[in-house]
């Protein structure tokens, strides 16, 4: 608090708005300049979505995916079928062909190693499969 050097004997009651004045300024200055960076929008055309169906689409009849299982000593199933690599590689090939192409789940154990699933997965996208993904299970109590 500033104190008088005047004649009288009590504190100064009056406040020096000085600095406050110098803040608002600076603040009303920032908020100038940024307020017409922040509605600046960027125009992008959006594609639509078709929601007619063909009548190709009602014929297919839908692709059954298939199931690869993985275990931790790295052996391989099919559908519940243990397969090799081998074996697994001609069929990815021969269904990768197929149209429509059937999705294909990714199963492992809890304590496969990912870079075995990493592995089947390399081979599957190597063989023309477009549509992988992973299987989970939900923990209990969520």
């Amino acid at each position: 608090m500033a104190f008088s050097s005047g004649n009288s004997s009590g504190p100064m009651a009056e406040i020096n708005v000085t600095p406050l004045v110098d803040v608002m300024l600076v603040l009303l200055i920032i908020f100038i300049i940024t307020a017409p960076l922040m509605s600046h929008k960027v125009k992008i055309e959006l594609p639509e979505a078709n929601l007619v169906q063909d009548d190709k689409d009602k014929q297919a009849p839908p692709v059954p995916p298939i199931t690869i299982s993985v275990k931790e000593d790295g052996s391989l199933y099919w559908n519940d079928e243990k397969i090799g690599k081998e074996i697994l590689e001609s069929r990815l090939s021969s269904t990768a062909q197929l149209q429509p192409q059937p999705k294909l789940n990714l199963r492992g154990d809890r304590t496969t190693k990912m870079r075995t699933i990493t592995e089947v997965t390399k081979i599957a996208q190597g063989q023309g499969m477009l549509d992988i993904g992973y299987v989970a299970t939900k923990e209990k109590g969520q």
